[in-house]
């Protein structure tokens, strides 16, 4: 009886395509590795080990003189996948998958910085990227200076000294501000600083920061990514050095990764990546446009507007415009929390970049560990919302946002003493 499984041949080796292939067949394909089986899709390796034919390609693989997987903390043919397709979709040299968004994003700057360097980053972000560059890296000697807007003088100002890491978030979490990429880094280079830019809100589907200047670009894969609510993870992307001599080290004895199972999963949503965030965006831009027609409406952020601050400038470094919306009504936080608690589609979630649209008030949820001035800095008030938008037909959201900003209307008028 032949030792083999049932099935199991040997692989069939054919050449790669002799033409440089669209970004579309790098999303189903590229990274794709068959096992004997022949299988379809890729298979899905959940062992936490591996084993060697001897104690000298156990040495061997631990000092990295051998290709041989040793631990799925380090690496596992899943993950492998996963992060060669996104590398090649982002033209990124190297890419590695982490368990989260924040321990990518922590790792990223992490990895590169000790007591006494210094730090640059924008102003607008993320809650929880605030809390790391003005809470945590201050308390390890880091100086940490953020930076509002864009204009080249400030930035110039802040990198008028040597800097070892610029953050950059843009478009920034919730309100979509525009920072230029290339301006930015190409300041930052010449104090020597390496250029992290967090993607998220862009997808690499409609910004590629490494081709605006950036040095390393950092993802919560659970958003657009994935896109459907299923697993948490981030992705870290960059070149042979940066990811050899300072993300891997600290990742690998700080533990970070992700699960196989979740690599699988991502590996399955950038095939259809793509097409998810195309009609994402084409529904925001719909949906957006509807929204600054209403007078209830205060500000409508989103940079596929004309109005928006940044929309010549993301109109340059983007390929498309996102699929979030920042929108601050007039009247108080009382009257969008009753907006939001009577739409009938929409959910309300503190995720965003999902195929289902949801919106979020952040003042009270994402960004509540900021202060009040801090909050204000980023133009974040109490009656200000951030929407994303998902797949539906974007008539159906934009009936259902219409008829409770009429209803709410019509309550207004109500209670108004003639």
């Amino acid at each position: 009886m032949s030792k083999d499984a049932w099935g199991y041949q040997e692989p069939n080796r054919r050449p790669a395509p002799d033409w440089q292939v669209n970004p579309q067949t790098s999303q189903v394909r590229a990274g794709l590795t068959r096992t004997g089986f022949g299988e379809t899709s890729e298979a899905l390796f959940l062992n936490s080990g591996f084993t060697y034919s001897s104690a000298q390609e156990a040495e061997d693989s631990f000092i990295d003189e051998t290709d041989h997987f040793v631990y799925s903390r380090f690496g596992n043919p899943t993950i492998a996948m996963f992060e060669n397709r996104l590398a090649e979709l982002e033209g990124a040299e190297l890419c590695v998958a982490t368990g989260s968004g924040m321990s990518a994003m922590f790792a990223s700057v992490a990895c590169m910085v000790k007591a006494g360097d210094r730090v640059v980053a924008t102003a607008a972000m993320f809650s929880s990227c605030h809390v790391v560059l003005t809470e945590f890296l201050p308390a390890w000697g880091v100086e940490v200076e953020l930076v509002a807007g864009t204009d080249p003088a400030v930035w110039a100002k802040a990198l008028d000294r040597p800097t070892k890491v610029v953050f950059i978030e843009s478009p920034s979490n919730p309100l979509m501000e525009i920072v230029d990429i290339r301006m930015i880094s190409d300041l930052a280079h010449k104090v020597g600083a390496t250029v992290i830019v967090d993607n998220v809100m862009a997808s690499p589907i409609m910004q590629r920061p490494l081709e605006l200047g950036a040095d390393v670009v950092m993802y919560s894969a659970t958003k657009h990514i994935d896109g459907q609510g299923r697993v948490l993870a981030g992705a870290v992307l960059g070149s042979f050095s940066y990811i050899n001599e300072y993300f891997k080290p600290f990742f690998r004895h700080t533990g970070p990764a992700i699960s196989p199972f979740n690599a699988w999963v991502l590996l399955k949503s950038l095939e259809t990546l793509d097409m998810r965030v195309e009609r994402m965006a084409k529904n925001a831009q719909r949906v957006a446009k509807f929204l600054a027609t209403r007078p209830e409406i205060s500000v409508v952020s989103f940079p596929g507007l004309p109005s928006h601050p940044g929309h010549e400038l993301a109109k340059k470094q983007m390929t498309g415009f996102g699929t979030t919306i920042g929108i601050t009504f007039k009247g108080t936080k009382k009257d969008v929390f009753k907006f939001m608690d009577a739409l009938r589609i929409i959910d309300i979630s503190n995720n965003l970049g999902d195929s289902k649209t949801l919106i979020t008030h952040p003042a009270s949820t994402t960004h509540r560990r900021l202060s009040a001035e801090d909050q204000a800095a980023m133009g974040i008030t109490p009656t200000t919302l951030r929407l994303s938008v998902g797949l539906e037909h974007s008539d159906d959201l934009i009936k259902d946002i219409a008829q409770e900003i009429g209803r709410a209307s019509c309550r207004e008028r109500v209670s108004s003493p003639v």
